[in-house]
């Protein structure tokens, strides 16, 4: 595993950005919504440190954080904000662990 402990981190950090995000916001079961936020991006930060790909790390954090976001937006048909989000902060993340060339 390439990064473990930066993934870990990574993922906490933005897994807890993103329910800072949403704790405004209004929905049927709050709860339920802010756990499973929390641990989609939780794995999205885990899943670009972990992963070992020849290619640029801002661009595997892009591939991954849309991949990764796309089901979440199918379900919940708000396309824009998850996958806007996801894509920023996999891009992010794959810059700060990959590196950015």
């Amino acid at each position: 595993m390439a990064n473990l402990a930066g993934g870990l981190i990574s993922g906490l950090i933005f897994g807890a950005v993103v329910v800072g995000m949403m704790l405004p916001m209004q929905f049927p079961d709050k709860t339920t919504a802010l756990i499973a936020a929390f641990i989609a991006r939780f794995g999205l930060g885990l899943v670009i440190g972990c992963v070992q790909l020849p290619w640029p790390g801002w661009l595997i954090g892009l591939v991954f954080g849309l991949l990764l976001s796309v089901p979440d937006a199918l379900i919940t048909k708000a396309y824009a904000p998850i996958i806007i989000v996801g894509a920023v902060g996999g891009l992010v993340i794959g810059g700060v662990l990959h590196g950015w060339k």
